[in-house]
């Protein structure tokens, strides 16, 4: 009985002197907003308008292509409707109404190809810069877990979590 007590004695000491280990061993979670981050990035407002400017050029190039499409289209109707007009011309302007819809497609997808990769070349060194600023804010702060609330929805953050997307601003001038 008495070893019983004995054992039993040391176990809760050993536990109490756990304890602190215990606490200390607690992971340090923050939180960041990386969208709120993206959107006061100057040169966030830089690349948009440099892709405003190829989207609004490739945007006047295809209303081009659709008002010659239209206006073939409309000779290819009134030669189809005509009794008069020769089946080779009809058969040539609706060869012309195909060919010019084959362009508008492959210039649509030629130009959201462009596009894209405009995109992704202007957008992804900010996004990068981005997770550099996030991962130096983490490392400063000894945070063991830091979660993006823009792609990870968060339930619930308790007080002990710290929101760093006001230190990520900062460490990158915003």
């Amino acid at each position: 009985m008495k070893m019983k007590h004995k054992f039993m004695k040391k176990i809760l000491l050993t536990i109490v002197a756990a304890l602190p280990l215990l606490a200390a061993a607690q992971a340090r979670i923050a939180i960041v907003d990386s969208k709120a981050v993206f959107d006061v990035m100057p040169a966030k407002a830089a690349a948009e308008a440099q892709l405003k400017v190829v989207t609004d050029a490739y945007q006047a190039e295809l209303d081009k292509l659709r008002a010659d499409f239209d206006s073939k289209f409309a000779d290819y109707q009134a030669s189809a409707d005509d009794a008069s007009t020769p089946a080779t011309i009809k058969e040539r302007r609706m060869q012309e109404v195909m060919e010019g819809d084959k362009k508008i497609q492959a210039f649509e997808k030629a130009a959201k190809a462009d596009i894209t990769a405009r995109r992704d070349s202007l957008m992804v060194p900010i996004e990068k810069a981005i997770k550099d600023a996030i991962k130096a804010v983490g490392d400063e702060g000894e945070y063991d877990l830091v979660l993006d609330t823009a792609t990870t929805p968060v339930a619930y953050a308790g007080s002990s979590v710290v929101d760093l997307t006001a230190a990520v601003m900062a460490k990158l001038g915003l």
